[in-house]
């Protein structure tokens, strides 16, 4: 028998770590202390232990942090992260970010340098404050007619989406956008006509910056380039009320809603989402609604890949602590994903890539 001798596939992982950044001092030292974390009766040091299992056991070359450390005049990223990859022993010991938001929550990614090289690499035009109409670089501002009234709205991203050109040890290339969109919720609102007015005009800055990322997909997908977009949507098939007034979900739009299948990414779970709306779906965040007394589980988070990736059928794979029997046999492992983060990794495993 020919012992197979091809590499392990590629494989990618988002995870959104529940505010990561409090876990760090300014000087990016971990702080495994018995003090409380953002994790509801966690410790920071329980949930620092628990993310290195949970990164340990994902043995991902690239992980794209979602709420990832903070970078400003005092504190790193990139140190945080590179410290917290030595401390466990990960492979993944590079971290780079692109523009640093102002919200403490950065999107990063971890990477292992000997599978694969990155660097920062955004696409678009720079623009002032009065923006562009035609997709420009992410720290920038949109301009977009949500309406169909000739008056075209400003748009910008309270964390800029995060893009990547990367080139395996073969030298294969493709490109990687991490995302964080974000629709705020309408705190410190009285009065249920005032809320939903500001839960609609929410919800249209989330479609716009999600209309704003398909015009950049679009532009990948007509140069032939292959396309990984990966993170946290904050939104789905079928999540809410508005979707109905909008006509798609901020994650329909990112995907491609032509019926030309060359124009459009895939990802298997948003397709189980669109296909079976009150039905059996996928989810990968887990929240505790106090009012109800019960938790609430959402589809989120997503790895959405181009159609010649698509071609090569991987196996993407949600790290759910109840539905993923591989898991639920590791009792360690479930337990630590439930510690470490409301929201559970996505991989996927891309073969013939490396």
């Amino acid at each position: 028998m020919t012992a197979d001798l091809r590499p392990p596939p590629l494989r990618l992982a988002t995870y959104n770590v529940e505010w990561f950044n409090n876990l760090f001092d300014d000087l990016g030292r971990m702080r495994a202390d018995d003090k409380p974390s953002a994790r509801y009766k966690i410790t920071r040091g329980e949930q620092l232990g628990a993310l290195g299992i949970v990164f340990t056991a994902l043995n991902a070359d690239a992980v794209m942090i979602i709420e990832a450390p903070d970078t400003n005049g005092r504190r790193s990223t990139v140190t945080a992260l590179e410290r917290f990859a030595r401390h466990f022993g990960l492979r993944t010991s590079k971290a780079l970010i692109g523009y640093a938001s102002d919200t403490e929550q950065e999107i990063a990614c971890l990477y292992d340098p000997d599978r694969l090289s990155l660097r920062h690499d955004p696409i678009g035009n720079t623009v002032g404050k009065h923006g562009s109409t035609d997709a420009p670089r992410f720290d920038g501002t949109f301009r977009y007619d949500l309406d169909n009234d000739s008056v075209f709205e400003t748009i910008t991203f309270s964390k800029p989406p995060l893009e990547l050109a990367a080139t395996t040890t073969s030298g294969t290339e493709f490109r990687l956008i991490g995302v964080h969109a974000k629709s705020k919720n309408p705190y410190g609102v009285t009065g249920r006509e005032a809320q939903i007015r500001l839960s609609i005009e929410n919800r249209r800055k989330l479609l716009a910056q999600c209309l704003w990322l398909r015009q950049r997909v679009e532009g990948h997908l007509a140069s032939k380039d292959s396309l990984i977009v990966m993170g946290d949507f904050n939104d789905g098939p079928g999540l809410d009320e508005f979707e109905k007034l909008f006509g798609h979900s901020g994650v329909e739009i990112v995907l491609g809603t032509v019926p030309d299948d060359s124009l459009r990414l895939y990802d298997p779970h948003a397709a189980m989402a669109l296909q079976s709306r009150v039905a059996m779906a996928p989810t990968t965040a887990r929240f505790y609604l106090a009012p109800q007394k019960r938790y609430f589980e959402a589809l989120l988070d997503f790895i959405m890949v181009s159609p010649d990736l698509a071609a090569k059928n991987p196996d993407w794979r949600i790290w759910h602590p109840f539905n993923d029997p591989h898991v639920v046999e590791v009792p360690e492992l479930r337990e630590a994903l439930l510690q470490a983060s409301d929201h559970f990794p996505v991989t996927i495993d891309l073969p013939d890539v490396i």
